[in-house]
């Protein structure tokens, strides 16, 4: 019953959406007054897409095994908690969060646009409703979660067990709203575009939509990442991994828009780019909803490998592209207004600068991600890109990079001069001094290595510097945004340099010594869980100064479907996480164990929630502004 109401739900409302664009249209002619009717069909289309997603979640909740989504993604013994999350821990109800999260935005636009004139809001609703009739098709002909089975299934598949996590559980909500938060933006700016509406009014409007994305995404990855390090036992923080590219990728472009629609708002420039950079984001979103769909990438994270959904992405991906130059090249007009003069020394300067190498870090982060996928079309050669390639493309601009960051806040708009000339050169030397301290004695390379902790010392002390002597509390999210990267460079740099780790193989009663560590496995035991069955390792580890500390990974092995884990241990405290996994060998007396000492890993968590919370301080200073 649930199935059925929650499909012909998705079937109303996608019949909805021709509803409004064809009130939208009618409204556009007469355009004095905004057509309540528009509002009246949205908040019924959000209602019908919830309806439709709650039938869903019921679905799952209750094991109704004549749903093909809840056989394929679940099983009786599954845990309540992991059966709801499970509603969206698959291709078909990712897809229909999608919809859910993007006719919510869309119905939010409508409601917080009122301000701006009526034509532009009714346009943007036709852009935005080209983009939900897309998903409505791609769910309805090629991924509906509602099909039904016969005869009934007594049993389930179940759901892939690491995914069952707390963290991936609210991982992919929070991640879409980012996503599909750039589909506002998209649509505003052709809406803008075609309108030549793009001037200091729009940007002040479209600068909260750009933050909200911004946040979201943000903590998405954070989500996603933190989930990474402890439950697919990585032991680390970002493994350039495909799908990890993805969402990176729009934040790039996020991030650099952020400071472009600031530089809009103050000075009417940059409008071109702000289109660009518009259109790119929303663009690279949805890419990555093609990389993961399709099926080309290799990587824990993708959905489905089905080249007919690919393909149906694919295509809709080249409409929504096509139909971007189109309008740029055929609406978009420069503003007379514009100011054009640009000094070197300014913060506009400043900005543009660091566009470009935010460019750069996308374009590298790109070419890495899809290279392999047209190499193996092209030759079927398969190669994979790590860390080092991204380490030596993007390092050495990373230095250039924290100097601007360091220099720009402290310029002023138009033209400006840099001022306590002294100061900035005193911090510089402290945080050169600092560096040399630090890496002098350790078996790295000193150059590079003191060059990055200057300049990201530098960052450091200059945005604590600009607080406390300046307490300039008009830039106070942008002194917390700068601070919590500085804070992210540092902790990854002691992370990287300072990380310990013993990779061994032991059997019950065995000890592996080395120079640091005792590691002594001193038992194994077994539990039976609700849809797993656990086996917990006993490790004793006795450090050089004699202290002993008790950890205890895990294995679990699941009942539906039949699939083994690890499970880390990890003690955390605030300078330091020690990370144990235990996996089975060939012989099954011993145990592979890989244990890691990971300094500072709390403060890269912390890093990156201090600059999300920036992004809430500005939409927060934003709106008592207006």
């Amino acid at each position: 019953m649930s199935s059925l109401i929650g499909f012909y739900s998705l079937v109303l409302s996608s019949i909805l959406s021709f509803l409004i664009t064809f009130f939208s249209i009618k409204n556009f002619k007469n355009y004095k007054i905004f057509d309540k009717k528009i509002i009246f069909f949205s908040l019924i289309q959000f209602f019908l897409v919830s309806l439709s997603f709650l039938s869903l979640i019921v679905s799952f909740v209750n094991s109704d095994f004549s749903n093909e989504t809840v056989f394929n993604h679940s099983h009786t013994t599954k845990p309540l908690f992991y059966k709801i999350s499970g509603t969206w821990g698959n291709h078909e109800g990712s897809l229909l969060l999608w919809l859910l999260v993007l006719t919510l935005f869309n119905f939010l636009f409508i409601i917080n646009s009122r301000k701006q004139p009526v034509q532009y809001r009714i346009l943007t609703l036709l852009f935005q409703q080209l983009i939900i009739i897309g998903f409505f098709v791609f769910v309805i002909k090629t991924s509906s979660p509602f099909n039904y089975i016969f005869p009934i299934p007594d049993e389930g598949l179940g759901l892939n067990p690491i995914l069952q996590d707390p963290a991936l559980a609210v991982h992919p909500p929070i991640l879409y709203l980012g996503y599909v938060g750039s589909s506002i933006i998209f649509s505003s700016a052709l809406s803008a575009m075609c309108l030549n509406y793009i001037n200091k009014e729009w940007a002040s409007h479209i600068k909260q939509w750009v933050l909200i994305s911004w946040i979201f995404l943000t903590l998405g990855i954070l989500l996603g990442s933190i989930w990474a390090y402890y439950e697919l036992g990585w032991g680390g923080f970002w493994f350039w991994d495909p799908v990890e590219n993805v969402s990176l990728m729009p934040w790039l472009a996020l991030t650099t828009l952020i400071h472009c629609v600031l530089a809009l708002e103050k000075r009417l420039i940059l409008t071109s780019w702000v289109v660009i950079l518009s259109i790119s984001t929303f663009t690279l979103s949805m890419c990555g909803t093609f990389l993961v769909r399709s099926g080309i990438l290799n990587s824990v994270h993708t959905f489905a490998n089905d080249p007919e959904r690919g393909l149906f992405i694919l295509i809709f991906l080249f409409t929504l592209i096509f139909l971007s130059l189109f309008v740029f090249f055929f609406f978009h007009r420069e503003n007379q207004k514009i100011n054009s003069s640009l000094f070197f020394i300014s913060k506009e300067t400043s900005i543009i600068i660091n566009n470009w190498f935010m460019m750069y870090f996308l374009s590298v982060v790109l070419i890495g991600t899809i290279y392999p996928i047209f190499l193996d079309v092209i030759s079927s050669e398969k190669i994979s890109v790590g860390p080092p390639f991204y380490n030596k493309l993007i390092i050495p601009f990373l230095i250039p990079f924290l100097f601007a960051m360091s220099i720009g806040p402290q310029l002023k708009w138009i033209k400006s001069k840099i001022k306590n000339k002294i100061s900035l050169l005193i911090f510089f030397l402290i945080s050169l001094l600092l560096s040399i301290f630090i890496i002098r004695n350790l078996e790295v390379n000193f150059l590079l290595n003191t060059i990055l902790f200057t300049f990201a010392f530098y960052l450091f002390f200059i945005t604590i510097k600009d607080f406390f002597i300046k307490k300039n509390i008009k830039n106070f999210s942008q002194i917390i945004a700068h601070f919590g990267f500085s804070l992210f460079i540092l902790s990854i740099l002691f992370n990287n340099i300072f990380t310990t780790e013993i990779i061994t193989n032991l059997k019950v009663g065995e000890t592996y010594t080395s120079e640091k560590f005792n590691i002594k496995f001193e038992n194994l035991s077994q539990k039976q869980k609700q849809n797993f069955q656990s086996f917990v390792g006993k490790f004793s580890i006795r450090d050089i100064k004699g202290n002993i500390e008790i950890m205890e990974p895990e294995l679990r092995i699941y009942n539906q479907p039949n699939i083994t884990t690890s499970e880390a241990d990890i003690k955390t405290s605030l300078l330091s996480d020690k990370f144990i996994t235990m996996n089975i060998v060939q012989s099954q007396d011993y145990f592979n164990i890989r244990y890691q000492i990971k300094p500072l890993m709390v403060w890269i968590w912390f890093s990156v929630l201090l600059i999300a919370t920036a992004g809430f301080l500005r939409i927060i200073k934003t709106r008592y502004e207006n």
